[in-house]
């Protein structure tokens, strides 16, 4: 980044912005105070920091405000980042946090460039980053209202034992059979199969505004070409795209495994090597997709007819890697299981894995030069 007039921290709320600036230098940074949160009172200030003209640099915490300011500033020609608050340093020791601290501590820090700015993306990158958030989180309440369901119907002594998957046409027709002695049990049994009824109407309806948004979206290419990869359909191959957007943005495979926290923590100390669970950094809605894809790699490989139907869409060097990705960790599961690790281990290794073949798939679609040998 090229020398700024001024650098300034600000910590973002839904009501007021602390402002702290740090000139090029050495200096203390200095609390300019609050402004309100709105457009007119975040111009005014940058006015008042570049009177002439000057290139101003601002940064702020991401958080549940958005990114409306990053916006607002880069319409204005000032540079700002949007920083990621797990990695901001922290003093060791240090008890006492308030806005004014949290704004001086950004300015200083942003000066010395020792922030790391997360990718900020456009508003139809973000308008499908809602969508898929808003689809898994209706599939989370229809979750819990089974859960309520089947522990009330187990209270009571009701047990599905006609058929071995709940939750199909057998299993409602089952429930439809369902009668307490009680009415008022009655009223709180339908209640809750209602509520279960309701959810899953809630998740077929975002789902059809998912596949009704996926023929417009830019990345449409490259989710027909992730859903020739086993164990990727529409939903996992829209929820990695939406939360990372072009993922040719990282330079090779491992950064992007290492972005969504799928390696290895390490603590060495001279020539002491010890390493533990996976760093679970990043994006955790792209890591859960792809562990659940990942437990379908525990079957042999082979082209079934889904598959096919799938992959339909996808050019012939896209069906190839994804045909070699299914070849590889299928056999990577079960050398990994048979080697003792757990089940869980294996199926986080086999995502970590598959992370570099979906790589190597939006690559070949934007047309990126890249090798599968980085892929092992």
């Amino acid at each position: 980044m090229n020398e700024c007039s001024a650098y300034v921290g600000l910590d973002v709320h839904k009501d007021t912005i602390a402002v702290a600036v740090a000139l090029p230098g050495r200096g203390d940074p200095v609390y300019r105070g609050e402004i309100k949160n709105q457009r007119k009172s975040l111009l005014r200030l940058i006015r008042a920091l570049s009177p002439n003209g000057e290139v101003v640099s601002l940064c702020y915490e991401a958080g549940s405000c958005g990114y409306g300011v990053y916006r607002e500033i880069i319409e204005t020609g000032h540079h700002c980042e949007v920083v990621a608050p797990s990695l901001i340093p922290r003093r060791t020791g240090e008890r006492v946090k308030t806005d004014r601290r949290d704004a001086l501590t950004l300015a200083r820090l942003h000066r010395a460039g020792e922030l790391r700015a997360v990718w900020v993306p456009d508003e139809e990158q973000e308008a499908m980053r809602d969508l898929t958030r808003a689809r898994e989180d209706m599939k989370g309440i229809e979750l819990k209202a089974r859960q309520r369901l089947g522990a009330f119907l187990l209270r009571h002594g009701r047990v599905y034992r006609e058929g071995k998957s709940r939750w199909t046409q057998r299993h409602f027709r089952w429930l439809e059979e369902q009668r307490f002695a009680h009415p008022v049990q009655q009223v709180v049994f339908q209640e809750y199969v209602d509520t279960v009824l309701e959810a899953q109407r809630r998740v077929a309806g975002l789902e059809g505004q998912m596949r009704a948004g996926l023929q417009e979206w830019s990345l449409r290419p490259v989710v027909e070409a992730l859903m020739a990869l086993r164990g990727v359909e529409m939903v996992t191959a829209m929820t990695v795209l939406a939360e990372l957007g072009d993922l040719t943005r990282f330079d090779s495979p491992r950064e992007l495994m290492s972005f969504l926290g799928l390696v290895p923590s390490e603590h060495s100390s001279g020539g002491r090597r010890r390493r533990g669970g996976i760093t679970k950094t990043g994006n955790g809605h792209v890591r859960r997709v792809l562990v659940e894809a990942a437990w379908s790699y525990r079957f042999p490989a082979r082209k079934t007819a889904h598959l096919r139907r799938k992959a339909q869409a996808a050019p012939p060097a896209v069906q190839a890697i994804a045909w070699a990705a299914q070849k590889r960790l299928c056999v990577r599961y079960w050398h990994l299981y048979h080697a003792g690790k757990a089940k869980c281990q294996v199926t986080t290794a086999v995502a970590r894995e598959l992370v570099g073949f979906i790589w190597a798939l939006a690559c070949e679609v934007m047309g990126r030069p890249h090798t599968t040998r980085a892929l092992s």
